[in-house]
Order: C-alpha cells, then sequence, then structure tokens
C-alpha cells in the first residue's frame, strides 16, 4: 500500500472542502491522503469517509500501530514507554494530551471505537444509519473540537457522588475551545479550565472545557472565569449546544448537574483523576468479555491485552483498503430553529 504523508495543515484543507461541499470530492480523491503526519503520531485512514467502514487508525512516527484509547498517555508529562503518571505534581502545571474526534464546524459524528481492536476512530453509527448531528442555529456542527483525554473511563458501574449518575462506559469528553480547527486522529496538549455535567439518558457525560496550549490566548486562559473574560459567549454556548442538540432527532432536551453551572479546575483536575483511576482498573483486569470494551494494546507491559507490534499491523491490514469520499447526506445541510 502506498502511503503519502502531509502535514495536518495540508490535509485540513482537503478534509473540510469534503465535508462542508459535496461538490469537491474529487480534491480529496486526487490529493490520495490515507496516511496523515501528527506531532508524534501517523494516522491512517481506511475505508472510506463517510461511510461505515471507514477508520483512522493511529500509530507512532517510528510506524508501530497504538490505541488511542489505551496507548497514548493521559499526561504529557508522562510520554514514556511503560510509563505510570506521577503521583504528586503541581496542578498548574499539568498538561494532558487530547485525542481530536471530531474537528470544530464538522457534523460527522466521529468517535474512538471503545469495542474494536486497536480502537479506531470511526463514525458512529445508529439504527443503520451514520450519525451527523444538526446544525441548530446559530451553531455549525460541533462547535470546538471535540474529543477524548486517552487513558480515562467513564465506568458505567460507578455512581458518581456528585451528580448521583453512572458513568457513561466512555472516554471522558473535551471541548477544546481555542482558535485553531484540528483534524481528526489529531493529538494535541491542552490545559484545563473547567468542566460541565451533562446528564445524558441517566448517565453522567463529564465535557471537560480546554485549550490548546499552542493557542495564542492559552498563556491567559486559565480558568472558567477567565474564559467568561476573554471569549464572552463560549460558555453559554456550550450550554446551548449540549442542551438542543439531541432535539432534532425528536428527544428531549439534555438536562445538567449544578443546574448547568461549570465546576473550576481544580474540580475537573480531580474528575480526570478519577477517570483515570477506572480506566487503570479497567486495563488491568484479567479477562474480557466479547461485548465489552476492547482492551488491546501495545504499550502497557503489565496489561494482559498488550498485544505485540505484528498482532496490532494484522488488525489494520484486514480493514478496508482507503477509497474516495462518498457524498454527505443532503440533510446535513439543514437547520434547525429553536425559540425560547
Amino acid at each position: 500500500m502506498r502511503s503519502v504523508i502531509h502535514t495536518a495543515t495540508r490535509f485540513s484543507a482537503a478534509f473540510f472542502s469534503s465535508q462542508f461541499s459535496r461538490k469537491s470530492t474529487s480534491l480529496f480523491s486526487a490529493a490520495s491522503i490515507h496516511l496523515r503526519k501528527m506531532a508524534h503520531y501517523l494516522t491512517e485512514l481506511r475505508g472510506r469517509p463517510n461511510a461505515t467502514d471507514y477508520r483512522v487508525y493511529l500509530k507512532t512516527s517510528d510506524g508501530k500501530y497504538i490505541s488511542p484509547f489505551h496507548d497514548i498517555p493521559l499526561y504529557v508529562a508522562d510520554e514514556q514507554e511503560c510509563g505510570v503518571p506521577p503521583k504528586k505534581f503541581k496542578t498548574n502545571e499539568i498538561l494532558f494530551n487530547m485525542v481530536v474526534e471530531v474537528p470544530r464546524w464538522s457534523n460527522a459524528k466521529m468517535e474512538i471505537a471503545t469495542k474494536e481492536p486497536l480502537n479506531p476512530i470511526k463514525q458512529d453509527v445508529k439504527k443503520g444509519k451514520l450519525r451527523y448531528v444538526a446544525n441548530i442555529f446559530p451553531h455549525k456542527g460541533y462547535i470546538w473540537n471535540y474529543g477524548a483525554l486517552p487513558q480515562t473511563w467513564e465506568d458505567p458501574s460507578h455512581t458518581d457522588k456528585a451528580t448521583m449518575c453512572c458513568g457513561d462506559n466512555d472516554p471522558i469528553d473535551v471541548c477544546e475551545i481555542g482558535s485553531k480547527v484540528c483534524v481528526t486522529g489529531q493529538v494535541i496538549q491542552v490545559k484545563v479550565l473547567g468542566i460541565l455535567a451533562l446528564i445524558d439518558e441517566g448517565e453522567t457525560d463529564w465535557k471537560v472545557i480546554a485549550i490548546n496550549k499552542e493557542d495564542p490566548d492559552a498563556s491567559s486562559l486559565n480558568s472558567v472565569e477567565d474564559v467568561r473574560k476573554i471569549k464572552p459567549g463560549h460558555l453559554e454556548a456550550t450550554v446551548d449546544w449540549f442542551k438542543k442538540y439531541k432535539v432534532p432527532d425528536g428527544k428531549p432536551e439534555n438536562q445538567f448537574a449544578f443546574n448547568g453551572q461549570f465546576k473550576d479546575k481544580d474540580f475537573a483536575i480531580e474528575v480526570i483523576k478519577s477517570t483515570h483511576s477506572y480506566w487503570k482498573a479497567l486495563v488491568m483486569r484479567k479477562k474480557m468479555k466479547s461485548d465489552e470494551i476492547v482492551c488491546q494494546n501495545t504499550s502497557l507491559c503489565e496489561s494482559p491485552f498488550k498485544c505485540s507490534d505484528a498482532e496490532a499491523s494484522t488488525v489494520v491490514e484486514a480493514a478496508a483498503e482507503y477509497g474516495e469520499p462518498l457524498p454527505v447526506p443532503s440533510e446535513v445541510d439543514k437547520w434547525h430553529f429553536f425559540t425560547k
């Protein structure tokens, strides 16, 4: 298989031309892009964008396939093989790795496939159809770079003391509010600013608010209050988006813990630390049922689910070859209006 490596910036133009204009899919095809380079990681594309077989696999800079869920360290300071995050650290010095699943302004509901080998990023499917979020005026698609913190897990068997609801069985979600539009599979380093507690169908679904450390405003943003001052309207728009994004599908508005108020940075980091501890228990368990989260990884030395590089390569080689994107469904361009 031929591999063409492009920078994230070069890929971004081709990617968004396919997402926002069905007439421009030929530009994407002509580029023949199916391997992209991110700072420390590569992403390999398989299947066809806007199709159920589309997958984004991650690999290290030296070409070894990894799980974005289990193999990328949560803490940037812990970028080492078989490492464990330091037990003691200063809150204001912590940077976290974030795996970008959905670029800002796009509609396809991309997510880490927790129940597939190596956990590639794929588009969510419901009742046999690919999922796209609606355009809820004045918001176009997702209003931030949306993704997850690796090596975290919201345990569905654990009832959160603050929300009195169990976890949603996924890595913890992140809304990155910087000005740069990222691409699916990109791994960025973020500062955590606060957290919102969405209650989604009776489950706790934390939404971490963060900023890319490379953003021009990153040095000025250190708290939720800083966001209110420097990026007025961002927090209110976030609550509005999460409240209404499922309404076009015929569902009621979502609810929140704490009356929809954002909790501060310290609270957010404590939540992240707890979800990291649940993840560690997950990858260290002795057995895994067929319908549970797949913990296959290539770097966790003590995990019973650690696999060889050859085994990881076999997983990717079995996936469909990268192909030309399919057209985006016409209904994705529709807008939905709500009145108070």
